[in-house]
């Protein structure tokens, strides 16, 4: 039953994901659509995380599940108000992209020696990439915990991005097999092209936000009408003063 399960969520992700990032940046509709998203995220990791060690430990998708919950609750905390549980849940994601990256960086040697330079499938190149992400995510994490905490466009950029990439690993997931699109997609949408858009335009839209968050204007509150920095830290800091 954990298919079905995994399917219908990795498919509600996306739609979820999508309606977050097309929307304004702080309003209702976007809040809600990232809840949900990270709900639907959260769902179809674990339930693939399990469906793989069914298979095997050293299944790919079992690092991919745990990646996934790294990613999108990382980005949750990074709007939530700091608390006893905000930060062990940012120690313990510390602790787990640590881990990945090793294990991404190992990988990636390991498959250069390889046949085809190569281990089930996944190019070496690939695991090099994500190591990299993941190291990088890892720096973030050690600058949270060494400021404590963030404000105004740098936990905008923390939120956005990791939002983004956890979009990214579900639209790839979907659209990278050929035969579970052509279920749900007409024939025209399931050449190799059309199905790598779909991923790339997570990609554009997230280097689109995090230009408009870093830009000198956001500073001064011209981005109000799509990112509501100032508000969001009034919000965050009026519910640690309610907790």
């Amino acid at each position: 039953m954990l298919l079905p399960i995994h399917i219908a969520a990795g498919g509600l992700a996306i739609v979820l994901g999508s309606a977050a990032l097309i929307a304004s940046k702080g309003q209702t509709l976007h809040r809600r659509a990232g809840l949900l998203f990270v709900y639907a995220m959260l769902t179809m990791a674990i339930s693939g995380t399990i469906l793989a060690m069914r298979q095997s430990l050293t299944n790919g998708n079992v690092m991919g599940g745990i990646m996934s919950c790294y990613f999108v609750v990382t980005a949750l905390t990074a709007v939530r108000q700091k608390s006893v549980w905000t930060g062990r849940l940012n120690l313990a994601a510390l602790i787990v992209v640590t881990g990945l990256t090793l294990f991404n960086f190992a990988a990636g040697f390991q498959a250069l020696s390889m046949p085809g330079r190569e281990i089930n499938g996944v190019p070496f190149f690939m695991m090099f990439f994500m190591g990299t992400v993941l190291g990088l995510a890892a720096l973030g994490d050690l600058r949270l915990m060494r400021t404590g905490t963030l404000r105004g466009g740098a936990r905008l950029a923390r939120h956005l991005w990791r939002m983004c990439f956890a979009l990214f690993i579900a639209a790839g997931s979907f659209f990278s097999i050929r035969s579970r699109v052509a279920k749900v997609l007409p024939e025209p949408f399931t050449t190799p092209w059309m199905r790598a858009l779909p991923v790339l335009l997570v990609f554009v839209a997230m280097f689109y936000w995090l230009w408009r968050v870093r830009t000198r204007r956001a500073s001064r509150g011209a981005l109000a009408p799509y990112i509501n920095v100032q508000a969001l830290d009034l919000l965050v800091e009026r519910r640690q003063r309610d907790a």
